[in-house]
């Protein structure tokens, strides 16, 4: 169950409420606002506020508060450029703030991003519920013998319902054990900041986490690649629905330079020019590795 009855109860609270402000508006996001989006199968994320828009970006950027003889177009123009050449600060003028539920090891992963504000519900306070992330069969693969850090072919049959089995039994069992230890039926339990330590990884946890427009675009550029892990991807490719409702601009900008673009070193751009004069280049000729040269193969194709 991703949301409890009490969350949706605020949620709708909230959303019949609304409030007259002076403040900057993104259209786009209001309509996120506080409205929860399913990921995985207990997960969720929600927007529970946000500063700055498209607009905000340019501001900064001019240092200017009149608009001036700028428009719309002059606007996105900006932001092309921005984004191009890399500049971070103008982005980090708009902020927002998630509400997400994820499983642990989720979570070990995301934090790895430590440009945001977080703060985590607590199993030393309370109990965690029983909710663990059990993947669909598809999701289940083997080890890749290419990539140390990625998956190889999926897992069939008789191997696929045996992981599955342990995955549900082994996070059943833990859980059970958890109960019986913070238990206080007819003794006094252990401290759930102990009894926490036998959760498994998959349980879900959840957190508010709270980011600016910059920082957010490195953490989806990684994340919603299609390179990253499946748990972590769902979230981030999540998110970016939401993102390019809040800044168009800026979102389309980052689809172009960022998710579509491509970096390349300077033996990488000294090949292509020699490419174009009609020169046929190896990797033998190219003074690249031959890590390098089939990721430079992989972007000109």
């Amino acid at each position: 169950m991703p949301m409890t009855p009490e969350q949706q109860a605020e949620i709708d609270a909230l959303r019949s409420n609304p409030q007259p402000t002076l403040r900057a508006v993104a259209e786009g996001m209001e309509k996120h606002l506080y409205t929860a989006y399913d990921v995985l199968d207990h997960g969720f994320i929600r927007v529970i506020d946000y500063m700055g828009d498209d607009a905000a970006i340019c501001q900064a950027a001019r240092v200017s508060y009149g608009k001036g003889t700028k428009s719309v177009q002059n606007d996105e123009g900006l932001i092309r450029y921005l984004m191009r050449h890399w500049h971070s600060t103008p982005f980090e003028m708009c902020e927002i703030k998630l509400h997400v539920k994820l499983p642990v090891f989720v979570a070990r992963q995301w934090i790895r991003h430590r440009t945001a504000n977080v703060n985590e519900y607590s199993a030393r306070y309370s109990i965690l519920d029983r909710e663990f992330y059990i993947p669909q069969a598809e999701q289940l693969a083997a080890q890749s013998v290419i990539n140390n850090q990625g998956r190889g072919e999926a897992l069939t049959g008789e191997e696929a319902a045996r992981v599955l089995e342990y995955l549900k039994g082994d996070a059943a069992r833990c859980y059970d054990h958890y109960e019986e230890m913070i238990s206080q039926d007819d003794q006094q339990g252990l401290a759930r900041e102990l009894a926490r330590m036998n959760l498994p990884a998959n349980i879900y946890t959840q957190w508010y986490w709270k980011v600016d427009l910059h920082n957010l675009f490195h953490f989806l550029r990684l994340r919603a690649d299609a390179h990253a892990q499946y748990e972590i991807r769902v979230y981030a490719e999540e998110i970016c629905k939401v993102v390019a409702d809040w800044v168009p601009a800026a979102y389309g900008a980052f689809e172009d330079y960022r998710m579509g673009g491509a970096t390349l070193s300077s033996k990488a751009i000294d090949c292509v020019r020699r490419m174009l004069k009609g020169e046929e280049v190896t990797q033998e000729t190219s003074g690249m590795s031959k890590g390098e040269w089939r990721e430079f193969e992989g972007i000109i194709g």
